[in-house]
């Protein structure tokens, strides 16, 4: 193993380079242009040749075949940043950053391709490796991306569904990617957790009349006053939730108003709803709505909810969760790792990943302040990325040597939560909804229809 981790090692400044490059132009999700343009241009000059773009969006894939049969292992890294306005290190022009740590994966997966192509990379592999970067993880802009979507450019809002739904995965077999963290600790280097909530993202636009907000505020119905009743009622909800359903719903106003002398008669908010598993996100998203749909009835107000699929619940494979770790001990020690057997309600669409076949999501520290953060940067580049593709390239060598002995165990154990990608695509597409759901009757009642 030491052989791999020297390769990734003699293109460490290519790494550190692509780290810095990404970090100085970021840009949000299925915007990734500059981004895209980049790792193409640095997988080309690899020797990389036969590359799978995504027609109509950012993102591509492309394939090492060591010329012998095996299964195929897909690494991914996620090209998009987030939006920060008040980071002190955003484009002054859109507000993005990478406060995220996604540059920091594509500066790895650079480490990995390269550390392919030197010599004697696939001795002893069977099997075949697909390297995929891929868009919009962050679930931000929920009206842009719906605009690509009625546009007819991608299904969903999301680039992992996104992919899988091109059929971009179907002959893979197991799935990681490596994401950057925050640690204290400074002697961990790599840490796993046991999963991550999943996640509908919601647009909300309430309805109401303007009028002269001075002179003639009674013939008006006002929206805002709708969506701040909306945000109280579902705040009230969150006694009714299961611990057990890690339930998480939160909110932000796009658009409040047009003039502060006029009733505000459109208001748009957009929402996550997350939760551990499906039949629990049902239940609080349907009570989400209902929140919804009679706090803004109340005012007088009709609504309009517009509920994305987004990401599915992440549950690590316990197996390859263990090859990992032997990876780890190799770069960083016994005292260089840790398995944090909590439950974390953040959200990824690796969560989809890991319905159809084994997948991880592991973490490489490097990164100091608060992830999402005004304070987030990478201290420690080598640490982060260097190492972060050591780990990589070692854990596809441990799962694809020796005729791929470790990675048929892990897939021998792996149950799928659906049985095929047409399973997974009718769930998805069984999400998502688009509706009214404030009926003013001619009688003068009011009919709420806030369910699919």
């Amino acid at each position: 193993m030491k052989k791999c981790y020297e390769l990734v090692e003699k293109n460490k400044q290519l790494v550190l380079d692509a780290e810095k490059y990404i970090w100085a132009n970021p840009e949000p999700g299925y915007k990734e242009f500059k981004t895209n343009a980049y790792m193409l241009e640095q997988f080309r000059k690899l020797g990389y040749t036969d590359i799978v773009e995504a027609k109509d969006c950012t993102g591509f894939y492309t394939v090492v075949d060591t010329g012998r049969v095996g299964p195929t292992v897909l690494v991914m890294a996620e090209l998009d940043s987030l939006i920060n306005r008040l980071h002190p290190e955003c484009d002054k022009e859109t507000g993005a950053v990478h406060n995220c740590g996604h540059h920091a994966q594509c500066a790895a997966m650079l480490g990995v391709a390269a550390a392919l192509k030197e010599e004697g990379a696939l001795d002893n592999l069977c099997g075949r490796i697909k390297l995929c970067v891929v868009p919009a993880e962050e679930g931000i802009e929920i009206g842009y991306r719906k605009g690509l979507v009625e546009k007819g450019q991608i299904e969903f809002t999301s680039g992992k569904p996104e992919f899988i739904s091109r059929r971009f995965f179907d002959d893979v077999d197991i799935a990681f990617m490596m994401h950057t963290t925050v640690n204290d600790d400074e002697k961990i280097n790599f840490v796993l957790t046991k999963g991550h909530n999943g996640v509908i993202r919601k647009r909300t636009i309430v309805k109401g009349k303007s009028s002269h907000a001075g002179a003639r505020p009674h013939e008006g119905i006002n929206a805002l006053n709708a969506a701040s009743l909306i945000i109280v009622a579902i705040n009230s909800l969150r006694e009714t939730f299961k611990e057990s359903y890690y339930a998480r719903v939160h909110s932000i106003i796009t658009k409040g108003g047009d003039a502060v002398n006029a009733v505000p008669n459109e208001v748009v908010i957009e929402s996550y709803v997350r939760c551990a598993e499906p039949k629990a996100h049902k239940l609080v998203n349907d009570s989400v709505n209902r929140a919804i749909s009679a706090a803004a009835a109340a005012i007088g107000c009709t609504v309009r909810i517009e509920d994305m699929a987004g990401s599915e619940a992440l549950h690590e494979d316990p197996n390859l969760r263990e090859v990992a770790l032997e990876v780890f001990e190799e770069i960083a020690g016994k005292d260089g790792y840790k398995y944090d057997d909590t439950w974390a309600a953040s959200s990824t669409d690796m969560g989809d990943i890991s319905t159809l076949f084994p997948a991880i999501h592991m973490y490489s520290a490097g990164a100091k302040g608060s992830t999402h953060g005004i304070n987030f940067y990478i201290e420690d580049a080598y640490k982060c990325c260097v190492n972060g593709a050591k780990a990589e390239f070692g854990l596809i060598v441990k799962l694809l040597e020796n005729n791929a002995i470790r990675a048929k165990e892990v897939m021998a154990k792996f149950t799928p939560v659906f049985k095929s990608v047409d399973e997974y695509l009718a769930h998805k597409r069984s999400i998502n909804m688009e509706k009214d759901t404030v009926i003013m009757n001619e009688d003068g009642t009011i009919t709420l229809d806030y369910k699919k």
